[in-house]
């Protein structure tokens, strides 16, 4: 039976045939045979996460929690590159900022929760909340963009690269008013119960990834520049931290 690997649901097809490149990279590195698998939205990952379906993931920060807390993963590495947050509205808005933001507005988001939560304080200028607006919880970051050109939302939640990575058509009828650059923290790549004596292994050839030209290229294509090793205590750091921001 192969062991799986999946990345959380931030990313649009594009960014996904990348990822399908590394796992390909992963096979080879480590000698086994892993399978891709991706999910349509983060209830789905977290249930296939619960039943032990996951090997490998390249998790959002607020799932590690619950992947190195309560399911026995451990962290191997994160690109030096920060999760951050675009907010955005349709390009015809009469919005131009965020202090144009009225109560009652309409959020699209996903269920990324650290990402909810970096939107939401960027609405603080604005006097908004949960209280005074309306939340439409979408599957993905594509579904949140539909949403805001439908009409069915006001103002739209965006992971950065998720943002970045709509199409251009797309992404030429938004408009972002403000993202965040907090710097703090990312995505990371954890291993599960069944390959925890890997991780080294593992370790060692993803910082040396970049030395290697087919490495240095998939890298590119992911958006990074190298991996950078995390060890367990840097990885609760984060956690604590999410989780504080959150409270």
């Amino acid at each position: 039976m192969p062991y799986q690997f999946t990345v959380s649901p931030d990313f649009g097809p594009d960014q996904l045939a990348n990822w399908h490149i590394f796992n390909t990279w992963l096979q080879r590195q480590l000698a086994i045979d892993i399978h891709f698998e991706t999910f349509d939205s983060f209830d789905a990952q977290r249930q296939a996460i619960s039943e032990g379906k996951v090997d490998i993931i390249y998790a959002n920060p607020y799932d590690a929690s619950f992947l190195v807390r309560e399911k026995g993963f451990v962290a191997v590495a994160s690109p030096h590159h920060s999760d951050e947050t675009t907010v955005a509205v349709p390009a015809d808005s009469p919005v131009h900022s965020i202090e144009s933001l009225e109560p009652g507005c309409r959020i699209a988001q996903t269920d990324d929760p650290d990402i909810s939560m970096m939107g939401m304080m960027l609405l603080e200028p604005a006097d908004l909340h949960r209280g005074n607006t309306q939340t439409l919880v979408q599957d993905s970051y594509v579904q949140v963009a539909k949403a805001l050109l439908h009409n069915e939302a006001d103002v739209g939640f965006f992971l950065t690269d998720a943002y970045e990575g709509l199409s251009n058509l797309v992404r030429s009828q938004l408009k972002p008013l403000v993202s965040s650059d907090i710097q703090i923290v990312s995505h990371a790549l954890l291993l599960g119960p069944r390959l925890l004596d890997r991780k080294d292994e593992l370790k060692e050839k993803l910082q040396a990834m970049g030395e290697q030209p087919q490495g240095k290229k998939l890298l590119d294509n992911l958006g990074y520049h190298a991996w950078e090793a995390i060890d367990g205590e840097e990885m609760e750091f984060m956690i604590d931290l999410i989780e504080a921001l959150a409270a």
